[in-house]
């Protein structure tokens, strides 16, 4: 987004955004805000048919979103801390969240530890069931004399 539609959400000048972004551009590395060339904003003053005349002195920053949410916590208007306020709680419920994600990690992996025991002991059960079950081997004694034993 541009300087100028941004000085809007957060119900600032536009003048008094970019000061606070340049007193504070430490904040704001190349992935969270770029100002754009002469190309780039010819072709934006071309779609949008803005005046020669009057306006802009000096090229607009773009934002991305990061340097949106960045711009809540150097900007003083009443909006922009509200919306900073909701980032702090967005990411409170995020760790929240997250931490009872590892809970539920925790807890399937003792059920799947206490499956994998039970599968063992069936699996003992049934190997005893098959022994059961088995014809048994008898010896057929031979009927009559074992002259082997004389």
């Amino acid at each position: 987004m541009l300087d100028r539609d941004l000085a809007v959400l957060y119900e600032v000048e536009t003048r008094t955004l970019n000061q606070a972004v340049k007193r504070r551009i430490s904040r704001f590395p190349e992935d969270f805000m770029f100002q754009l060339n002469n190309d780039e904003f010819e072709n934006l003053r071309s779609q949008f048919v803005i005046s020669k005349t009057g306006g802009r002195r000096y090229l607009p920053f773009a934002f991305t979103e990061h340097g949106i949410l960045m711009l809540s916590s150097v900007l003083n208007s009443e909006t922009a801390i509200q919306v900073n306020i909701q980032i702090m709680r967005v990411f409170v419920k995020i760790r929240e969240v997250m931490n009872l994600d590892t809970e539920l990690k925790f807890k399937f992996q003792k059920i799947d530890m206490k499956l994998i025991d039970h599968d063992k002991k069936f699996g003992m059960v049934f190997d005893a069931i098959r022994e059961i079950q088995r014809p048994s081997e008898k010896k057929k004694r031979k009927i009559g004399f074992d002259q082997e034993k004389k």
